[in-house]
């Protein structure tokens, strides 16, 4: 639970969290987002800042969303808490379930996909088409996998 006055990315596991996602990612794409010289402090800052979405789940049976960055949460009309309690799955419609399926399937199994696209919806029930996405396996520091992450820059509603 977030302190008064306290942002997501201020939080202690979140900010171990932000590390996980961006060296995960680095470790996929083989760049990174950020200077990973920086504290952590200023990169779970920077990512939860960043002009584009980012968002992520566990390994629960029925995922559940452990991370959104600022304009996530805005995308989707959520707060942090809101946000962190629910499944990623709703996320999605019926109709678009198969082929999010299939997607988080060729992720656990590659590593990494890139370039995909989808249909979301808000908590309003909004629907955005998300383009060029990557979706990559966050792996712990151990490098055992922990959950999924999806970073895309464009979106619009539909």
């Amino acid at each position: 639970m977030l302190q008064a006055n306290q942002n997501p990315w201020q939080q202690e596991a979140i900010i171990i969290h932000s590390q996980r996602l961006l060296h995960s990612y680095q470790h996929w794409m083989g760049e990174s987002l950020f200077d990973l010289s920086a504290s952590p402090e200023e990169i779970a800052q920077n990512l939860f800042d960043a002009p584009f979405i980012v968002v992520s789940h566990g390994t629960e049976p029925d995922p559940i969303f452990n991370y959104g960055n600022s304009r996530a949460l805005e995308l989707w009309e959520l707060s942090w808490e809101d946000f962190t309690k629910m499944p990623s799955r709703q996320s999605v419609r019926d109709v678009e379930i198969a082929d999010r399926e299939k997607l988080l399937h060729e992720a656990a199994t590659t590593g990494i996909v890139k370039n995909s696209s989808g249909i979301r919806y808000s908590s309003s029930g909004k629907r955005f088409h998300i383009e060029n996405i990557i979706l990559w396996n966050v792996l712990d520091e151990s490098g055992q996998y922990c959950g999924q992450a999806a970073m895309y820059w464009k979106w619009k509603y539909v």
